[in-house]
């Protein structure tokens, strides 16, 4: 089994970053590197949330350089945290996702993230599984802590410009 962790800290609230990380994760995702597709959206929390994800992987598993996920949301809990359980293929896995959100006060949260990853066949196991989890996950801190910085400063800038539009009219 592979185990991937990191954190890192940003300047927004839990409640910021919760609301920018969900906004994304309830709209889904298409860009030419993977696609988050939103079968079902869960209740307010998150809890139940079942999405479809395609992503690369290794050419060498014979699938294109695609793999899929099925994944739901469980254990989601606002602001606090959340979790995931998927399944995967081509390279038949199971994994789990684990992220909490620490309020470090004075406006900033530390974001940890967890993931374990395991092949369900021993041989393809032993064989490709610590080599094809680095390749799916080997840029995920800095894609997820890039991903919620762009997404908070497009937040803070909206709000601006709503107060100066409001001060304008009330002037």
């Amino acid at each position: 089994m592979q185990d991937h962790r990191f954190d890192f800290v940003v300047n927004g609230t839990p409640d910021e970053v919760w609301d920018v990380i969900w906004a994304t994760t309830r709209a889904g995702v298409d860009t030419p590197t993977y696609k988050i597709e939103i079968y079902h959206q869960g209740d307010e929390a998150g809890n139940g949330l079942v999405r479809h994800c395609t992503f690369p992987v290794p050419k060498y598993l014979l699938s294109k350089g695609r793999a899929q996920s099925w994944e739901w949301i469980t254990e989601s809990t606002r602001p606090v945290s959340w979790r995931y359980d998927a399944i995967g293929k081509p390279l038949w896995s199971k994994a789990s996702g684990w992220t909490r959100l620490e309020d470090l006060g004075e406006g900033r949260t530390r974001v940890h993230f967890r993931e374990t990853y395991e092949v369900f066949n021993p041989v393809m196991r032993a064989l490709l599984e610590k080599r094809v989890h680095h390749f799916i996950s080997r840029d995920n801190d800095k894609l997820i802590e890039a991903s919620i910085v762009r997404s908070l400063e497009r937040r803070r800038r909206k709000q601006a410009e709503a107060a100066g539009d409001a001060a304008r009219r009330d002037a």
